[in-house]
C-alpha cells in the first residue's frame, strides 16, 4: 500500500519466450497458419494472373505499359489500406500477444560485443509484439487484390495488379518479407548464437534474391543504364547486374539498421515511399505511383501504433521487405542515384554502422559514434528517442524534398 492509501496496481509481466515442446509446436502452429494465409493468397494471386495474361503472348510479359490511373484513384487505394490497415490492427496484436511474439533484446552488437547503450535505453522494450511487418504488406496485397476484383467486376477500368508497374516490387516485397519473417521467428523464440538469423545466410539470402531481381531487370527487360541527374544517362551494360544488386542489398540492410527507435523507420518509410510515388506520376508511371501510395497508406496505419510508446514493432519482416521494394521501385523508374536524397537517413545510418565498425577493427577498438546505428548515439547523448525520431523525420523530408526536385527537374 502506498503512502496515500491506495493499492499499487500489479505491472504487467513482459511476454517471455516459451521453452521447450510447447515453443515447437507454437513455431509450427505460426508457420502453418503463414503457409495456409499465403497458399489463399498465391491461389488467387496465381488466377488473377492468369486472366490477365490470358490475352497477351508470353513474350509480351512484363512489356512496358502506362496505363491511366486518375489522382483520385491512387488517393482512393491510399485510403482504403490506411484504413485497412487500422482495422486489422486490433485483431492483429491479439494475435500476436496471444502466440507470444514479442521483441528479445540483442545480447551483443554486430562485431560481437555487449550492446550497453541500447540494453540502457531500450530494456523496457523487451517483449514488445514484433513482426508488424506481415500487417503493412499484408495491407498492401490486399489492397492491391481489392483493385483487381474492381477491374474484374467493370468498377474501374485499370487495377493495381498490373504485370507491368507492381508485380516486380511487389514479388521483391513478399520474398524479402518472408526471409524477415523467418529471421524474427528465430528471434522471438531465441534461436540462434545471436538470437536471429546468423549473418551469412542472411546476407545469402539477400544476395540471391536480388540478384535474381537484378538478372530479370537486365536480360528480360533490358535494363542496361541508370540516369545521372542535370548529367544524363550513363552506359552500364552488363555492370548493370552488380549495381542492382547493391542497390538492393543496401536498401534493405540501410531501413533495418534504422528499425531501431519507435516510430523511426515509419516515418521515413512515409516520406520515401510518397516521394517515390511523386516522381513515378510525373514520369508518366500512374499505377507504380498508385502503388507508391498504397504502400505510403499502409506503413502510416502501421505508424499510427508505433509512435512512442510503440505498441507493436515492424520487424525484420517490414524493414527487409519496404527496403527491397523501395530499392526495386528506385531501379524501375530509373532514379538510383537520386534515392540516396529520398533516403538521406537510411544512408547516414547504414554508414553510421559502417564506420564504427572500420574504427573499431583498425584503430584498436576505438569508436567514432556512442553506439550505432546513428540514432543510439543521439540517445546517449541525452536527446531522448521522440527527439532524435522527430529531428531525423525532419531531416528526411527536407532532403527527400531535394530529391523530388533532383529526380523532376535533373
Amino acid at each position: 500500500m502506498t503512502n496515500d492509501g491506495r493499492i499499487p496496481k500489479k505491472p504487467k509481466k513482459p511476454m517471455v519466450p516459451r521453452n521447450g515442446s510447447h515453443s515447437v509446436q507454437c513455431m509450427w502452429e505460426i508457420f502453418l497458419g503463414l503457409l495456409g494465409f499465403f497458399g489463399i493468397v498465391g491461389i488467387l494471386s496465381f488466377s488473377l494472373i492468369r486472366a490477365s495474361l490470358s490475352r497477351y503472348r508470353m513474350g509480351d510479359f512484363f512489356i512496358h505499359i502506362r496505363p491511366e490511373l486518375s489522382l483520385v484513384s491512387i488517393l482512393g487505394y491510399a485510403a482504403f489500406s490506411f484504413l485497412l490497415g487500422l482495422l486489422l490492427t486490433p485483431t492483429f496484436v491479439r494475435f500476436l500477444r496471444k502466440n507470444r511474439l514479442g521483441k528479445q533484446l540483442r545480447v551483443e552488437t554486430i562485431d560481437g560485443r555487449e550492446p550497453s547503450v541500447f540494453r540502457k535505453y531500450h530494456e523496457q522494450k523487451f517483449g514488445t509484439p514484433t513482426m508488424g511487418g506481415l500487417l503493412i504488406w499484408g495491407s498492401i496485397l490486399l489492397t492491391v487484390l481489392f483493385s483487381r476484383y474492381l477491374s474484374f467486376a467493370g468498377l474501374v477500368e485499370n487495377s493495381l495488379f498490373q504485370r507491368g508497374q507492381v508485380y516486380l516490387p511487389l514479388l521483391m516485397m513478399i520474398g524479402l518479407g518472408v526471409l524477415g519473417a523467418f529471421d524474427d521467428l528465430l528471434n522471438i523464440r531465441g534461436v540462434g548464437k545471436k538470437r536471429g538469423l546468423d549473418f551469412l545466410p542472411k546476407i545469402f539470402s539477400l544476395l540471391l534474391l536480388s540478384t535474381v531481381g537484378a538478372l530479370w531487370f537486365h536480360y528480360r527487360l533490358g535494363y542496361d543504364q541508370i540516369h545521372v541527374p542535370f548529367w544524363g544517362p550513363l552506359q552500364l551494360n552488363t555492370w548493370y547486374i552488380p549495381v542492382f544488386i547493391f542497390i538492393i542489398v543496401a536498401t534493405a540492410n540501410a531501413v533495418n539498421f534504422t528499425d531501431g527507435l519507435d516510430g523511426l523507420a515509419g516515418g521515413l518509410l512515409v516520406i520515401a515511399f510518397g516521394a517515390f510515388g511523386v516522381l513515378a506520376y510525373v514520369k508518366g508511371l500512374y499505377i507504380l505511383a498508385g502503388f507508391c501510395a498504397v504502400t505510403t497508406g499502409a506503413v502510416s496505419a502501421f505508424l499510427w501504433h508505433n509512435v512512442p510508446p510503440a505498441l507493436f514493432f515492424m520487424g525484420d519482416t517490414g524493414s527487409l521487405a519496404l527496403g527491397g521494394a523501395l530499392g526495386v521501385i528506385a531501379m524501375m523508374i530509373d532514379q538510383a542515384l537520386v534515392l540516396p536524397l529520398i533516403g538521406f537517413i537510411f544512408v547516414v545510418e547504414a554508414l553510421s554502422v559502417i564506420i564504427q565498425l572500420l574504427s573499431k577493427k583498425f584503430r584498436g577498438g576505438k569508436k567514432v559514434f556512442l553506439a550505432a546505428p546513428i540514432h543510439h548515439h543521439f540517445e546517449a547523448l541525452g536527446w531522448g528517442e521522440s527527439k532524435v525520431t522527430m529531428r531525423l523525420w525532419i531531416v528526411g523530408a527536407f532532403v527527400a524534398f531535394l530529391g523530388i526536385v533532383a529526380g523532376v527537374f535533373g
